[in-house]
């Protein structure tokens, strides 16, 4: 075995810890691991500095009673703090379950004593009320640590709070009282210890939590460190939350199998100016990011000068045929080359810089579907964006598109260590050691996601003639219309989305006559239209009940029906009273539409707009930011689109 091989089956066979113990050996003070944005100030992390802060995070577990096979609940933003407790945990042998700071206080009560989870890692001092305010609720939970403790003074009292920094000391104390214990627990791991364990998206119920090892992790991570040949302080900007699949990928895994850099931006509002400051070479986050992207610079360009639109629209179409002909291996004629090199530097360049997207040699959408005119924007302006595709049971993402293959429609090619393939009934199937160890105390679903070896990923697809994968859709969301054609309902609501107006869409038609929507306007964008036209409004719900705001969405759709076959056009649709949100249900904490749900709550508007009738009274729930519950009255237009 040469010595590059015997490397690389060294990384893939150790635990978590254990490789951030080699890095700490190999790189020491020399190479950048972390870096944090705090007051407009870039703090940064050796590999050893990270090293001894995961050890001090151990050992104040471990002053904590914490212990080989327990379970720790963390509801903590993007961090170096996260990183530190994370890998402590796994370090003395538990399981890590993180949750969204987005959840509510019952939500958060019912996930955590679903482990039984001793100890909670918590953010700020809101997850700390959340956790107070359902306390009698938590009997397993011996002790709360907080990360900010901004706005905590007055409770430092309270017994059953610590503050991380108090975590960090009496970490130290049990280090000096007990040399040697810490490294012992970090060689006493498994590769085959189940490390992460992370909530499915419950899009049809109660979520599933789904077990993934330290080599399930660290098998996704050598497919990735391979197939894109990262580079020891490469930047990696994390900003999808650590509940999700795709940072505990990336941090948990890809970072350290590559010595790659993890950047955390300062805040949610200040991730363009950070990418600026960063310049990652990488970023997978979800399609909403690239979609609210593409509707920010749409709008903006409309509100620009006249010579400064139509330089925009020549750079977008030029940009759009070069890229068809490069993947199709065409010729690109010679005055063509020459205005593509001057848009490059007078559009594209200028652009990408604004919104911190220079340095970028690979960008990926996963999560929900996107629309391949997202991608065809972004592709046509000089960013390299791709599709890609995996779930939670897989380990993260598993099929990416190469980067001289890009096809606008498909999500690419497996993974090195990745095998792929249909059932009879189109199902994707996938074989990897990334795939997950099993559900959390759920036999009879673990046994029901396999066959013969294989994942069942429940998604519904096929292979094109170039081994490129397409996703139709979710198998158990595919439907037929009165005249038994199929139709995805994503498949239409991705391209709904692209319009920078259109914020959420779904759509209904299982056994109807024809297909229906019902959309939510974007209230920023569809705002700042009405602002512009001189158009008064004071709520989401006022402002989507404007007849203006109808027509304007109306030709959106229609432009959307003009890219559909037949069997997929809408034929009418409703603007909601209200935005579908996580709170109420409708939405999962990863953003996507919880159908059968929404289909159950609106099911009086479905049934108004396929008897025909004009517009209907209705009476909705609606949640208030402090978690009350009210009750409004308001009448909805159904718009006919022929």
């Amino acid at each position: 075995m040469d010595k590059a091989s015997s490397h690389k089956t060294k990384r893939h066979n150790v635990t978590l810890p254990q490789l951030l113990v080699q890095n700490a050996e190999a790189y020491g003070d020399t190479k950048t691991a972390i870096r944090e944005k705090a007051y407009g100030i870039w703090q940064k992390y050796t590999w050893s500095d990270y090293f001894s802060y995961v050890k001090k995070t151990a050992a104040g577990f471990a002053a904590l009673n914490m212990k080989r096979g327990d379970n720790l609940c963390m509801i903590v933003n993007n961090s170096p703090e996260w990183l530190f407790s994370e890998l402590a945990a796994h370090a003395l042998g538990a399981t890590t379950l993180n949750l969204f700071t987005s959840s509510i206080a019952d939500e958060l009560a019912f996930s955590i004593n679903r482990i039984s989870s001793p100890l909670v890692v918590v953010q700020d001092q809101e997850q700390v009320d959340k956790l107070l305010e359902v306390k009698d609720r938590l009997p397993n939970i011996q002790k709360v640590v907080y990360i900010d403790p901004t706005g905590m003074t007055s409770y430092e009292n309270d017994s059953w709070l610590i503050s991380y920094a108090g975590l960090l000391e009496i970490g130290e104390k049990y280090i000096a009282d007990h040399p040697g214990d810490i490294e012992e627990e970090f060689n006493k791991g498994r590769p085959q210890d189940i490390a992460v364990m992370i909530q499915t998206s419950g899009t049809t119920g109660v979520p599933k939590i789904a077990m993934l090892s330290h080599r399930n992790l660290a098998t996704m991570a050598a497919q990735w460190v391979e197939a894109a040949n990262i580079q020891p302080e490469e930047n990696w900007i994390s900003m999808s939350p650590p509940a999700w699949i795709v940072d505990q990928m990336w941090g948990m895994g890809v970072a350290l199998s590559s010595a790659m850099t993890m950047n955390f931006p300062e805040t949610n509002e200040t991730v363009l100016e950070d990418f600026r400051d960063i310049g990652p070479s990488m970023l997978i986050t979800a399609s909403r990011f690239w979609e609210d992207m593409a509707s920010r610079i749409r709008v903006k360009i409309s509100d620009a000068s006249w010579i400064k639109r139509k330089l925009f629209y020549l750079g977008e179409s030029v940009g759009r045929s070069v890229v068809a002909k490069r993947l199709h291996k065409q010729t690109i004629a010679w005055p063509i080359k020459v205005l593509y090199q001057f848009l490059t530097l007078a559009v594209y360049n200028p652009l990408l810089d604004r919104l911190g997207c220079s340095h970028f040699h690979s960008a990926f959408t996963g999560g929900h579907p996107i629309s391949p005119d997202v991608i065809g924007f972004f592709r046509a302006i000089g960013l390299n964006l791709k599709q890609c595709y995996g779930l939670t049971e897989s380990g993260g993402i598993f099929q990416i598109q190469p980067d001289d293959e890009v096809k606008l429609e498909t999500v690419g090619k497996p993974l090195p260590l990745t095998e792929v393939k249909l059932a009879d009934d189109q199902e994707v199937l996938v074989k990897s050691e990334a795939n997950f160890s099993g559900y959390y105390n759920d036999y009879k679903s673990t046994e029901a996601a396999f066959e013969n070896g294989w994942l069942k990923t429940g998604d519904a697809g096929y292979i094109d003639e170039d081994g490129h994968l397409l996703i139709i859709g979710r198998k158990e969301d595919i439907i037929r219309n009165k005249s038994g054609e199929a139709f995805s309902p994503d498949f239409i609501e991705t391209r709904l989305k692209f319009s920078p107006y259109i914020k959420e869409a779904v759509t209904f038609g299982e056994a109807r006559p024809y297909i229906s929507a019902m959309i939510n306007i974007d209230l920023g964008n569809v705002g700042n239209w009405a602002e512009e036209r001189m158009i008064p409004y004071t709520t989401y719900m006022d402002l989507s009940q404007q007849k203006a705001v109808e027509e304007l969405i109306l030709k959106e759709v229609r432009q959307v029906n003009e890219q559909l076959p037949d069997v997929m056009k809408i034929k009418k649709f409703v603007l909601l009273y209200k935005m579908l949100d996580a709170d109420d249900d409708e939405l999962t904490r990863t953003g996507k539409v919880r159908r059968r749900f929404v289909y159950g709550l609106y099911i009086k508007i479905i049934e108004a707009i396929y008897a025909g009738l004009k517009n209907l009274p209705v009476t909705g729930k609606i949640r208030y930011r402090d978690g009350r519950m009210g009750e409004i009255e308001t009448s909805i237009n159904i718009i006919s689109v022929d």
